[in-house]
């Protein structure tokens, strides 16, 4: 058949997929790669560029060292509750930037996310992923912070660094929040000193302060197994360790915007790092490429795997829609569930959002049809594009026809 192209000989479609991963189900490479084979079941001729995205959350490490062509390492360090574990980290531009995705070594998958758990749960490990970094010769630092199983506010990370904090009695406090509670001082003149000749950034998607209502206990402690009874007490222990920081440091951390990210990492990198806090979709789009990628797409796809209006601030595919709707492109997408109100997504740049549940499932159905209805969402996509373009949608192509969908 002969290829299908405009008039000027371009193909007849270009897309641009670039969605976020979908937890537990697929990384955003693979949603990416689906959504491509369903796009191309309806259009072969489709010229499909897929690149991988995040927002310092999951996926934050492999976009980064995929598009920038570095290497993944693995370093055995202590996870949130005491356990060893395996974890990754990248090194990219020869080795002078390192990667790290806090919830290699302190994730919530690695926790019961009982009530004990929880309040014990140690950034200990992300210390020594730092450390290893440091010891590799890396002059720029990069965290992701997102997916912790962590409350400690960087403070198990701290102790890894060579800080101690000490109860009234001169020991070193437990791990976790919990042993904030014994916190009565901090002596800082063991933290290793390369960090003042390290540039740190912290990448995070919320913006949520130290402390208080909106702070990291409150709004993020029950989700990772914090019970309601503990809550209140657990947020005034990570106060009282904020404004010990605060006054012996002269740093306005409480109330600053993403410090309570990551069970309150980002207050601890700032505090013991000198770390810079920053949109992780932001830096990742940039260092991805996403704007020059842009320029020759008709067609831009995104997703989740779940759009509610947490979406609309800061998430990865309203990073996307932003950028795609500042060169006047068209953005679809693509998310496994959906909240009943979009309205705050819709107004920030996406413009036809595509759930890929097709019939009433449970959680370990739809992770078990991710392969077979995320390519049907990529059919929906394009024939929605074209219903729009032309009117009409493409005709039906033959089962012969080659469903690889590579992009």
């Amino acid at each position: 058949m002969k290829e299908e192209r405009d008039v000027i000989g371009r193909p007849a479609l270009r897309a641009l997929v670039a969605s976020d991963s979908f937890k537990g189900s697929a990384t955003s490479a693979r949603v990416n790669e689906l959504v491509a084979r369903g796009i191309k079941r309806v259009l072969p001729q489709a010229e499909v560029t897929c690149l991988a995205v995040a927002d310092g959350g999951e996926g934050t490490l492999d976009a980064l060292v995929g598009a920038r062509g570095g290497v993944i390492q693995r370093e055995t360090v202590r996870g949130p509750l005491g356990a060893p574990v395996d974890a990754r980290y990248g090194l990219i531009e020869g080795g002078r930037t390192a990667v790290i995705e806090m919830a290699e070594a302190a994730g919530i998958t690695l926790s019961g996310r009982s009530s004990s758990d929880a309040l014990a749960a140690s950034t200990y490990g992300v210390g020594e992923l730092i450390l290893k970094a440091l010891d590799l010769g890396a002059r720029q630092i990069v965290v992701g912070l997102g997916g912790s199983a962590t409350s400690d506010g960087g403070a198990g990370m701290a102790q890894a660094l060579g800080a101690r904090l000490l109860d009234g009695r001169g020991g070193q406090v437990g791990p976790g929040v919990a042993g904030l509670a014994e916190l009565a001082s901090l002596d800082l003149s063991g933290l290793d000193d390369r960090l003042t000749h390290c540039e740190l950034l912290a990448l995070t998607d919320v913006t949520n302060p130290l402390c208080g209502p909106l702070g990291a206990v409150q709004v993020y402690g029950p989700q990772k197994g914090i019970s309601a009874s503990d809550v209140l007490d657990a947020d005034g222990w990570l106060r009282g360790y904020g404004q010990l920081l605060e006054q012996a440091l002269s740093l306005p951390l409480l109330d600053a915007p993403g410090a309570g990210a990551a069970g309150g990492l980002g207050a601890g990198l700032v505090a013991f790092c000198g770390a810079r806090i920053v949109s992780g979709v932001d830096y990742v789009l940039d260092a991805i490429g996403l704007d020059q990628a842009l320029r020759d797409a008709d067609l831009v796809v995104t997703g989740e795997g779940h759009m509610d209006a947490q979406t609309a601030r800061g998430k990865t595919p309203v990073g996307v829609a932003r950028r795609a709707k500042a060169q006047g492109k068209p953005v679809i997408a693509v998310v496994g569930g959906r909240a009943d109100d979009l309205d705050e997504v819709y107004a920030a740049g996406i413009d036809l959002v595509v759930p890929t549940t097709i019939a009433p499932r449970d959680l370990e159905e739809c992770l078990a049809r991710t392969d077979i209805d995320l390519p049907l969402a990529g059919e929906t996509v394009v024939r929605a594009y074209m219903l729009g373009v032309t009117g009409r949608c493409q005709r039906t192509i033959p089962k012969t026809r080659d469903e690889n969908g590579s992009c």
